[in-house]
């Protein structure tokens, strides 16, 4: 399994290249919605995060109010960052959860949109990372149009994340997203060739596919070792019934065909090679 991740800035563009993904059959584990799903009334992030921030931030209906929310993280840092450790352990399972279902479905390339992606370390589990960038400018000037903020505002929400140069520079693939949408069009089909590109051997191995291959034979073996002990069982069980009918008794009386036979020894050894199916050449009868 290929699990590709997908990044970038508050108004860059990133899920715009999620949408063309989506179009293009690729699955998308998107991480704003399983977050979404995480403050759901009643969750466990829900009651961590109404713990934390007070009965304020919930709207009549006992939903968390996310506009009001975000107000207060965006303009307190410590807060900001109390929010993310409360809900990054939810949002982890989640997210996890999401990526098993895929695999269990036999996907092969999974993309993980997570706008933190480089903050809350996922970018472990990823290979290739893209990164949507955007220049500054264009980026402040979308923010204030999108969501129709004062500029100052904007530049805290922006302020607020991990800067699009650095996530640049630890990119694997960049999507150049300052143009027009025609050539980000273009760009993505670039990128959608290279991570469609055959598998690894490494990424096979992590599919659901490669999991049978791996299995496969183990699972014959158990089959076969079952099948062998269950035949030797038999052989020893033939062995004992042989040794009770022709061998010398204890009493000293004797057996009409004991003369065939020399001892336990050579009855082990003939039950082992019938079940073996080694002809004997006289080592049984003398």
């Amino acid at each position: 399994m290929r699990i590709v991740g997908l990044t970038g800035g508050i108004a860059s563009g990133k899920s715009t290249v999620s949408n063309l993904f989506k179009a293009h059959g690729i699955p998308v584990v998107d991480a704003d919605i399983v977050a979404r799903n995480v403050l759901k009334k009643g969750t466990g992030g829900w009651k961590k995060v109404v713990a934390a921030f007070g009965e304020d931030i919930l709207l009549e209906n006992g939903e968390v109010d996310r506009a009001k929310l975000g107000q207060i993280v965006f303009s307190d840092p410590g807060r900001r960052q109390l929010l993310n450790r409360l809900l990054a352990p939810f949002i982890s399972r989640g997210i996890l959860m999401e990526v098993l279902k895929l695999w269990i479905k036999g996907c092969s390339i999974i993309v993980l949109d997570v706008p933190l992606l480089f903050e809350a370390k996922m970018d472990k589990w990823t290979k290739p990372i893209v990164v949507v960038w955007v220049d500054p400018k264009t980026q402040l000037q979308r923010l204030m149009i999108r969501d129709g903020s004062m500029e100052e505002d904007a530049k805290s929400r922006i302020n607020a994340q991990m800067s699009l140069d650095l996530k640049r520079s630890q990119a694997d693939i960049v999507i150049d997203n300052t143009g027009s949408l025609e050539a980000l069009h273009e760009q993505f089909q670039k990128v959608l060739t290279q991570i469609t590109r055959p598998l690894t051997w490494t990424e096979l191995m992590l599919s659901r596919k490669g999991a049978f291959l791996a299995l496969f034979p183990i699972l014959v073996g158990v089959a076969i070792c079952k099948r062998t002990e269950a035949a030797l069982m038999f052989c020893l069980s033939l062995n004992s019934e042989l040794h009770s009918m022709f061998c010398p008794r204890d009493d000293g009386s004797d057996s009409s065909l004991s003369y065939f036979f020399t001892g336990r020894e050579r009855l082990d050894r003939f039950a082992l090679c019938c079940w073996l199916k080694i002809p004997q050449q006289g080592q049984f009868i003398q």
